[in-house]
């Protein structure tokens, strides 16, 4: 493959012209970590080998995009051609832009040590190891495949980071001064701020939402920093080989066709909350752990939201009239997202953007923006 003017537009299209970045993303080749992925199809996933198409995988891998690397339990690396895995994305390439934007974040100096916490393909790692060189970048996954497929294709770029088998919400391998996650985490865990110097910096998500928080420990051994204005999403961390069902058997049915306790009118339009990526967050900060589905069948738009304590809503509206909301269960979910809607409304944003942040060596995580305050 011809991979050099490839690399080199990616580079273009993921890094701006003054970037340090720029040329490291320019000579790295992607391919060579992401010999195979999942495509999602209207059939379910489908298999993407390299080798047997080329022509796509150059195509694929210097498009600035992620790549889904793991469905469920099934490394793409190691699926028959005919496997049609279930569930849910557990590993990815990250897209390249992005990569570059969280370490951005970490304001990474020359000499700094830095864990790279989400392994992943390895191009993350790759990059940091350009930019510091491999002695100063320590790599930890959860999953023993990725890191095995990581080391050896890094040592046929000639990289060769500490890469280690790491629950990264438990101990750490070292002490850094820059600790950047490509995973989200809720909350930070306490062994990040055991783990990272006084003055370091640390770089992650906040599971569940498109929050990139950044922060800096002091003397005390607290971390101060803020919720950034840019916008990120990852995979939660994983602790096991998957992720457990996010709701109770037969949780999604009721809330597409249950009646529910209350019947009522909302007094906002039908939202697809998950594209509405603020409103998604705020959700989550408010009511952890909410699953949320929208359906759109011509005139008739349907949302609904779930949680793991049996809570559910949905709303339908018809030609655009205010919809029709049933739910039921301990939280009012339906009720919880108007009650964020009308603060939007009433302040012109909401609170997350911007918001200060204080995470406390005890793993208490605060969130706090005017009279506004949130504790995760």
């Amino acid at each position: 493959m011809h991979w050099e003017p490839l690399a080199e537009a990616l580079a273009h299209s993921a890094t701006h012209a003054a970037s340090r970045w720029r040329p490291l993303v320019a000579v790295l080749p992607r391919h060579r970590l992401i010999p195979r992925w999942w495509d999602r199809t209207p059939y379910g996933w489908q298999l993407r080998d390299g080798q047997a198409d080329p022509s796509r995988w150059a195509m694929t891998a210097y498009r600035d995009r992620s790549l889904i690397t793991r469905v469920g339990a099934v490394h793409a690396d190691l699926a028959q051609p005919e496997a049609r895995p279930q569930g849910k994305p557990t590993s990815s390439a990250t897209l390249p832009s992005l990569i570059v934007k969280m370490f951005q974040h970490g304001r990474i100096a020359d000499g700094d040590q830095l864990l790279d916490v989400g392994t992943g393909s390895g191009y993350g790692t790759a990059l940091a190891a350009l930019r510091l060189g491999e002695d100063h970048v320590t790599s930890v996954d959860v999953d023993p495949y990725l890191v095995d497929a990581a080391r050896c294709r890094l040592d046929g770029l000639g990289l060769r980071p500490q890469l280690e088998v790491v629950d990264a919400t438990g101990p750490l391998p070292g002490v850094y001064d820059r600790i950047v996650a490509t995973v989200g985490v809720r909350p930070v865990p306490v062994s990040w701020l055991e783990g990272l110097k006084t003055g370091g910096r640390l770089v992650t998500t906040i599971s569940g939402t498109s929050l990139i928080v950044t922060a800096e420990k002091l003397n005390d051994g607290t971390a101060l920093g803020q919720v950034e204005w840019d916008r990120a999403g990852f995979m939660h961390a994983r602790h096991g080989d998957d992720y457990a069902d996010d709701l109770p058997a037969g949780l999604r049915d009721t809330a597409l066709y249950g009646e529910g306790e209350a019947v009522t009118t909302g007094d906002y339009p039908v939202v697809d909350v998950q594209e509405a990526w603020d409103l998604a967050s705020m959700l989550d900060i408010e009511a952890p752990g909410t699953v949320t589905g929208y359906i759109e069948d011509g005139d008739v738009r349907t949302t609904w939201l779930a949680h793991p304590d049996g809570s559910w809503a949905r709303a339908t509206s018809y030609s655009g009239q205010l919809p029709l909301v049933h739910q039921s269960g301990p939280q009012g979910l339906w009720d919880v997202l108007d009650r964020i809607r009308s603060y939007w409304l009433q302040h012109g944003e909401l609170p997350l953007r911007g918001a200060r942040v204080r995470i406390t060596p005890d793993g208490q995580t605060v969130l706090r923006r005017g009279g506004w305050r949130a504790t995760l």
